[in-house]
């Protein structure tokens, strides 16, 4: 009969043919690709305030090496991944297996810590690395979708002292960059975008008795006196935990400085006393010595352009303004026909004869620079000083600019030009022959110049 079913049944799927068990293999195969690519997983990730790509494997969160390059430095060698970065060196193995990669069957290298943890491992040819160990050897923060740094902090300051240093320990929570700075005899660390309370710290060395801690808008800055004949070194130690900050201060370390920090450490006081002819006292040379002693005897390097009648050359005096920190000339005015009295204090308006001085001054760069060539209102700064050290010893001073002080042009820092009177005033004579109102003025002049220095060196500015 027509149609009549005449097999029997056995159990077994029917033959489809050779085309049909290649349909199936085929079938098996995107089904095992689909369950198998069911593990990776694409996210949104916030990396350290900004949104990036992740990749969940097997329920762990990935990035990648692009994706993380501007928080770490990732090289890789000898099927090993290195993470360079935020003071901490990771060394996390490669493994291929994606679902053994995301378990603990590795060992990873946290800085000098080694344990069990999620490694790297591959996804179409592109490294990825698991967040939660990169958290854990970094010192940040992690839940799924969001890696975050702690911003950096001072938390605590501690110190020990030894037989030829004190040792300063500054604690972080987490690693910072540390410019060093030496300004006459104090040092200061500034730990960049470190936050931190303002606070002075007694410590308990020999040589370092203070440490003061300031709040900066560029970072905590970490101000101490270095003592005449000590030296300083610093290192970072970072771990999970943070970073520290070792500084060791004293005679027993030497002082490697270069030519330039050694001038700022002494700078250079140059006292430019006019020579004016047909005058019978010598009343500029005699203010410029009693200065020079009273600076001399606190500990300052003073220089006179001139020590007796004679009048040195231009281009020595212009030498010696160049190298100054601070450059005073001492004067008195005369024009024939001008009734003027009094005192004035002259500061350069001009153009600096030096195109270097003039640009440095148009572009201040960092502090180191500021400590070649500072800017015009130094001498400003210095005026005002003088002005109210001799407005306290009874003598009223006027302030003016003038471009036509070339000699105060070469020098770099800040100068002036002290007229102590005018020849053709009476009362200035008056005042002038008088030694005790000269000893006064030299003595404000001093004054003057020590509280500017030192007030240059404590703010770290010129």
């Amino acid at each position: 009969m027509t149609g009549q079913v005449t097999g029997q049944v056995t159990g077994r799927p029917p033959d489809v043919g050779g085309a049909g068990r290649l349909w199936l293999l085929a079938a098996a195969a995107l089904l095992w690709a689909g369950l198998a690519g069911a593990q990776v997983i694409y996210s949104q990730l916030n990396l350290a305030g900004r949104s990036a790509q992740a990749v969940m494997v097997y329920g762990s969160e990935y990035a990648g090496t692009s994706t993380l390059s501007r928080l770490v430095q990732i090289s890789e060698y000898g099927g090993v991944a290195r993470v360079d970065g935020l003071g901490h060196v990771l060394l996390l193995p490669i493994d291929d297996d994606q679902r053994r990669a995301t378990t603990t069957f590795n060992t990873v290298q946290l800085d000098a810590q080694r344990l069990k943890a999620p490694t790297a491992t591959r996804q179409g040819g592109r490294l990825l690395l698991p967040l939660n160990t990169l958290a854990q050897g970094l010192g940040a923060q992690y839940t799924p979708g969001q890696f975050s740094l702690a911003a950096p902090a001072l938390t605590g300051v501690s110190s020990l002292s030894g037989r030829e240093s004190d040792r300063i320990v500054l604690s972080l929570n987490r690693n910072v960059t540390v410019r060093e700075e030496l300004f006459g005899d104090t040092l200061r660390l500034t730990l960049t975008s470190a936050s931190a309370s303002t606070r002075n710290y007694t410590t308990r060395g020999a040589f370092v008795p203070r440490v003061q801690v300031t709040a900066a808008s560029g970072g905590a800055r970490v101000t101490l006196p270095l003592p005449v004949g000590s030296g300083y070194r610093f290192y970072t130690v970072n771990d999970a935990s943070g970073s520290r900050v070792v500084l060791d201060v004293g005679p027993g370390i030497p002082l490697n400085v270069p030519a330039l920090l050694a001038q700022v450490r002494n700078p250079l006081i140059v006292l430019d006393p006019a020579a004016v002819p047909g005058h019978s006292s010598d009343v500029t040379l005699e203010v410029a010595r009693s200065a020079a002693e009273l600076l001399s005897r606190a500990g300052w390097q003073v220089r006179l352009t001139r020590d007796t009648a004679s009048q040195p050359g231009v281009a020595a005096r212009e030498d010696l303004a160049r190298q100054s920190d601070v450059f005073v000339s001492l004067d008195l005015g005369r024009f024939p026909g001008v009734t003027r009295s009094g005192v004035t204090l002259y500061e350069f308006a001009g153009q600096a004869p030096a195109q270097i001085v003039g640009a440095y001054r148009q572009a201040p760069g960092e502090a180191l620079v500021g400590q070649v060539v500072s800017e015009a209102s130094s001498s400003r700064a210095l005026s005002n000083l003088l002005r109210g050290e001799l407005k306290t010893g009874g003598v009223a001073a006027a302030q003016q600019p003038q471009s036509r002080l070339l000699l105060l042009g070469e020098a770099p820092k800040a100068a002036l030009l002290l007229e102590l009177g005018w020849v053709q005033s009476q009362a200035d004579q008056q005042r002038l022959a008088d030694s005790g109102k000269t000893t006064q003025m030299a003595s404000a002049l001093a004054r003057a110049v020590a509280t500017y220095l030192t007030a240059r060196a404590n703010a770290g500015a010129s």
